[in-house]
């Protein structure tokens, strides 16, 4: 898996689970425990849940009448007490410690306490820039975080390289107009035509004028 590609950009915007941090299981496992609670099939929900905001996942599948907001702080403070298991994507700590703290950040569909946790938790460190659910109206695959995270750091996100392994985010750096780039092996539509890469181990980073070079494979 791997694309020999070299994009030119201005900031790198990443997601988080999945793509720098490897928190699958625990995230599969309070999925599971919520199905159990409710009588729900589990497997319909892990198979949509990647990427998206915890709260707009239990709207969906809620049972009439519950708390769709308390359901939702009960799974997301069962992740943040389980960090075991959680570990970087390969390749993920060497590369943001490469990188201009100016130039990068972290958009994702967590919540920000359970962000402030797992990052660390994979010893990866906290970015300058991060946008959460908390600070989004919209979730992906809309690329608000995205334009958000991009401003932020003083660029438009059309002029950013985003990296992505989930379908929701692939659609928000698409439709944020940035360079989007498939982490794993998700081969949906989302994916069609961009560069893949199997880890953050072939990512390197060079000055390229007054942007960057971000070469693939």
């Amino acid at each position: 898996m791997g694309a020999d590609v070299t994009l030119s950009a201005e900031v790198l915007l990443f997601d988080m689970d999945g793509t720098l941090v490897d928190s699958t299981k625990s995230a599969e496992d309070a999925w599971v425990r919520f199905a159990a609670r409710h009588g729900i099939d589990a497997e319909k929900i892990v198979a949509v849940s990647h990427g998206r905001p915890t709260i707009e996942v239990v709207a969906q599948f809620a049972p009439p009448g519950l708390d769709i907001q308390a359901e939702t702080d009960r799974i997301e403070s069962e992740e943040i007490d389980r960090t075991e298991g959680i570990t970087e994507i390969p390749g993920a700590a060497a590369l943001l410690a490469s990188l201009d703290p100016e130039r990068w950040a972290v958009v994702t569909s967590a919540s920000r306490p359970l962000t402030v946790k797992r990052l660390p938790a994979a010893g990866l460190p906290l970015p300058k820039v991060l946008i959460t659910a908390d600070d989004i109206v919209r979730g992906k695959p809309d690329p608000q975080g995205y334009r958000m995270a991009a401003e932020a750091l003083g660029f438009d996100a059309a002029n950013a390289v985003v990296f992505e392994d989930a379908e929701a985010g692939l659609l928000a750096g698409r439709a944020a107009k940035a360079a989007t780039v498939v982490v794993g092996d998700y081969n949906g539509l989302a994916a069609e035509g961009l560069p893949r890469i199997a880890d953050m181990r072939s990512v390197r980073v060079t000055p390229n004028g007054t942007g960057l070079g971000v070469s693939l494979g």
